[in-house]
């Protein structure tokens, strides 16, 4: 079925240009041409991004800091082993996504520690990157109360994954 979506899509789209006498072609090229503007607006800030996720990885920040704040994740119910991706994923999906495949590589995925990382990344958000990316496309260059909103419903996200592993599986 999902073969067929994208090829139903420009075929629809193809025939309701047809049906209303619309050059396809022209405004299939505009749409392209809009989609390249916005990409120039948003490139200088996922470019950031990703170097700063790149240099922090591979500094050993990441680890050093969540090594640290382990016993303080240990206070509040959150397994400690899923400190490196709590600090990553606000950040990266990708990162993230890689953190928790070898958290549930290591611990195995029917662990405490695979649930929880599991529920997660399934009920957190990228919050830097979506703020950027989408933030930039619509020109809103002041967040002043986005940031910290954003953040305690990620610390609440991870809170509660940690809370539903325990009691639920």
């Amino acid at each position: 079925m999902t073969d067929y979506i994208v090829p139903l899509i420009l075929f629809g789209t193809a025939a309701l240009a047809l049906g209303r006498r619309e050059n396809a072609y022209a405004l299939l090229g505009q749409g392209a041409a809009e989609g390249l503007k916005l990409l120039i607006t948003i490139l200088p800030s996922l470019i950031l991004l990703l170097t700063a996720v790149h240099m922090l990885r591979a500094s050993g920040a990441v680890e050093a800091l969540s090594g640290l704040l382990a016993p303080a994740f240990h206070l509040v119910g959150i397994p400690p082993e899923t400190a490196m991706l709590v600090l990553i994923r606000p950040i990266s999906g990708s990162a993230a996504l890689a953190v928790g495949a070898d958290l549930m590589a290591q611990y195995g995925v029917d662990s405490l520690v695979g649930r929880t990382a599991a529920i997660m990344l399934g009920s957190t958000e990228t919050t830097f990157y979506t703020i950027s990316v989408y933030f930039g496309a619509a020109g809103v260059s002041k967040t002043r109360y986005t940031l910290p909103a954003a953040l305690f419903a990620d610390f609440v996200g991870f809170f509660m994954a940690s809370l539903t592993a325990r009691l639920f599986f």
